[in-house]
């Protein structure tokens, strides 16, 4: 009878440190289990970081890249030239067209180089100012490469050089000076911009009789910001020239 409940008591001894081992075994377990988890975590809370990183980098080189391409200035309405006459020759004298601004939230500095008063000659050197946007001029003949231009806002907009967005500014482009002492029909009424106070003050524009713009003449305008694309103005003047032309 002792031995037998000596075997009892073994068994149960025996049964409670398998249950034991089994329980430490289950705790190893589930340890190992929970850090797996938490190494898996850390390891993809760090590639979902690298990736928010990548495609926000990825993004803002993309905008900058569509900046780049993009112009920030679109015309508005017609173009008009306007005729004037180099000795007697009837010639186009400059060429305006309304710009407002095309990437919302994108200013365009439109700080002119030159501006006018409708006397004396016109345009006048604008001194002491930092020139942002430069405007060409080419033809079949020629090409110059930073013409005199000014510039007007016109409508609601906030007092500074800034083309925002909902403002509008009138741009000149000026291909001869104008002499505001005689007629627009007169001869000499438009004179060479070769920069001598003497026949014109503005520099950079038509300086010889054979580059004057006449009739039929397909050119072509570009109006380059700091940033983004130009804007491209390409017109024809028509057979006959007149005092104001809607160049469609």
């Amino acid at each position: 009878m002792a031995n037998q409940d000596r075997a009892v008591r073994g068994e149960r001894v025996a049964a409670e440190t398998d249950r034991k081992q089994r329980g430490i075994t289950g705790l190893e377990t589930s340890i190992v289990l929970i850090a797996f988890v938490v190494v898996a975590s850390i390891f993809a809370f760090t590639i979902l970081s690298a990736g928010v990183f990548s495609s926000e980098a990825n993004k803002q080189t993309i905008h900058a890249g569509l900046k780049e391409t993009r112009t920030m200035v679109r015309q508005t309405g017609s173009a008009f030239g306007y005729m004037g006459k180099n000795s007697t020759t009837d010639t186009l004298y400059k060429v305006t067209f309304i710009v407002s601004n095309s990437l919302a939230g994108e200013p365009v500095d439109l700080t002119q180089p030159y501006t006018s008063n409708g006397a004396g000659l016109d345009p006048d050197v604008n001194a002491g100012v930092t020139v942002a946007t430069i405007i060409s001029y080419s033809d079949e003949l020629q090409r110059l490469a930073n013409v005199p231009w000014s510039a007007t806002f016109i409508g609601d907009h906030n007092g500074d050089n800034l083309l925002e967005e909902g403002e509008k500014a009138e741009v000149t482009v000026w291909l001869l000076d104008r002499d505001n002492a005689v007629a627009v029909t007169a001869n000499d009424s438009a004179l060479f911009t070769d920069g001598n106070t003497g026949n014109g003050g503005g520099a950079g524009g038509l300086e010889s009789t054979n580059s004057l713009i006449t009739k039929s003449r397909r050119f072509v305008i570009e109006m380059t910001p700091a940033m983004g694309a130009p804007l491209t103005v390409q017109r024809t003047l028509p057979p006959g020239l007149r005092q104001v032309m809607n160049l469609r």
